[in-house]
């Protein structure tokens, strides 16, 4: 087929999966191959995370500032400036990818070792120019995530990937539970273990430690990158592979790697609506992170629940449990048994009920909350429980959307060699909404709670809001595929 204005740029996945020919050409799933990009795709959290934990007390004793009440402000800078410089990066990295100088590999070796050397220059940084010098370069290295999404779905076709994406998308809840851990458990070894790490080294660079330990666990992924994974290059792959959904052949000039730009993929209206939607996923479960502690902290006056730093441990310790159980379990049920585009939706409008279960608890919060010192009656309390553990398992259901995003990525991209860009697109939407989004929800439950506005819940109305619109944007991804088939249909029937 021609391509021009009025016949389509994609074909449905199941469409070409149905026909004999496809059938044959299903992929066997590379064991070493998907094993070897989960241990990569650890790296990022893992690098993002360790230092939440000792971030503040290392900021303290650098002595930047005389008021310790603003030390959250420059850990907030810190924190931020990796997802910032993550954001920049992610449409190059993915250009690199698309060009295909020096193949997938080395792209992909060459930012797990940056973020290796970063996180060493992390742990060895005694100023605040430094530390963010270190954050700064690491996002740059961490951008190279949508190289590697582009690659599992290489790998990957329908007959597989409801194997291999479960397990992959396991990886970031799993890195941001081993991420704190090392870095809560490792900093300040001279404390803990001063027959081993009694030395001027360790006193100087106390934070050293789970740095160090990062680093290697990112050089054990470049390691395995280097021995497993293979090399492949979309000019090598068939536009009749299986695993994409068009098989159309465009004009000559399309057919230039360079053509491939950002304008003429997101012209395309589903690869518009899926990356919209993801920005939205992203806006939301990362405001939803940020709100929740923010909710579990706050006095109940104030709208929260007055958890202890225990209880707000154990928690995130539960949702992280959840987000385990439903990649590894459910997500393969799932994408056996259910349309994708469909299910996507359906995890996006969970989103919704999310944020407006909130504010009840804090409402079962009050009933039970006795007037002097705000100690929750014990049967009360058991019940606030109950009411987070389905807020939180209705969230880990929500971020199920995740995985289906990607899948959709790699069914809807224009061509294997458009996959490059088309997953640089979508990952770059969602770490501009993870980049703006904490910002955003925690200035507003501030004002909400400060000015007592809609009783303190305008917070709640506005994530609602933007819930519901990201759900409006996820319906579209249904509608186009149909529009898609319909003209497919009209196009084989034309003499």
């Amino acid at each position: 087929m021609i391509y021009d204005e009025t016949s389509p740029l994609l074909h449905n996945e199941r469409t070409l999966q149905s026909s004999p020919s496809c059938r044959k050409h299903h992929k066997p799933l590379k064991k070493s191959q998907l094993a070897t990009l989960c241990a990569i795709r650890l790296v990022d959290p893992i690098s993002f995370t360790q230092i939440f934990p000792y971030i503040n007390e290392m900021l303290q004793t650098m002595h930047i500032t005389d008021d310790p009440s603003t030390i959250g402000f420059y850990s907030g800078l810190v924190e931020s400036v990796f997802a910032i410089a993550q954001l920049v990066s992610i449409y190059q990295w993915a250009r690199f990818f698309v060009l295909d100088i020096i193949g997938r590999r080395p792209v992909i070796i060459l930012g797990t070792v940056g973020i290796a050397f970063t996180t060493l220059m992390f742990g060895l940084s005694r100023s605040l120019a430094g530390v963010l010098a270190a954050r700064a370069l690491a996002g740059i290295f961490c951008g190279n995530i949508a190289v590697i999404q582009s690659v599992l779905a290489e790998i990957t076709d329908s007959s597989n990937q409801v194997i291999a994406y479960p397990i992959y998308g396991l990886m970031w809840p799993l890195g941001v539970i081993i991420g704190p851990l090392l870095g809560g458990a490792l900093s300040k070894p001279s404390e803990w273990s001063s027959k081993l790490f009694s030395t001027r080294f360790f006193e100087l660079y106390p934070y050293f430690l789970p740095c160090a330990t990062a680093s290697c666990v990112c050089l054990f992924g470049a390691c395995l990158a280097l021995v497993y994974l293979e090399e492949a290059s979309p000019s090598r792959l068939s536009r009749r592979d299986c695993s994409f959904a068009s098989d159309v052949t465009l004009h000559e000039d399309d057919k230039d790697m360079n053509s491939l730009t950002a304008k003429a993929i997101l012209s395309v209206p589903i690869i518009r609506a899926i990356c919209t939607s993801g920005f939205a996923l992203s806006f939301v479960e990362t405001a939803f992170g940020v709100v929740f502690v923010l909710v579990c902290y706050s006095p109940i006056r104030s709208g929260g629940l007055e958890f202890s730093p225990s209880e707000i441990g154990y928690s995130l310790a539960t949702c992280g449990t959840l987000a385990a159980f439903v990649q590894l379990f459910l997500l393969p049920i799932v994408l056996k048994r259910f349309d994708t585009a469909k299910v996507y939706t359906f995890c996006m409008s969970l989103w919704t009920y999310v944020f407006m279960l909130l504010p009840v608890l804090n409402v079962i919060a009050r009933i039970g909350a006795q007037p002097a010192g705000g100690v929750i009656d014990a049967r009360v309390k058991a019940l606030v429980w109950a009411g987070l553990g389905i807020v939180l398992a209705l969230s880990r259901l929500g971020c199920l959307a995740f995985s289906l995003n990607m899948i959709l990525v790699k069914e809807f991209a224009p061509s294997p060699a458009a996959l490059g860009v088309t997953n640089g697109i979508a990952t770059l939407a969602q770490c501009f909404a993870r980049a703006i989004s904490p910002a955003v929800v925690s200035s507003l439950f501030a004002l909400s709670v400060e000015k007592h506005l809609l009783h303190g819940c305008l917070w709640v109305a506005v994530m609602v809001a933007i819930s519901i619109y990201g759900c409006i944007l996820s319906r579209k991804i249904a509608v186009e595929r149909k529009i898609m088939d319909n003209s497919n249909s009209t196009t084989k029937l034309a003499p």
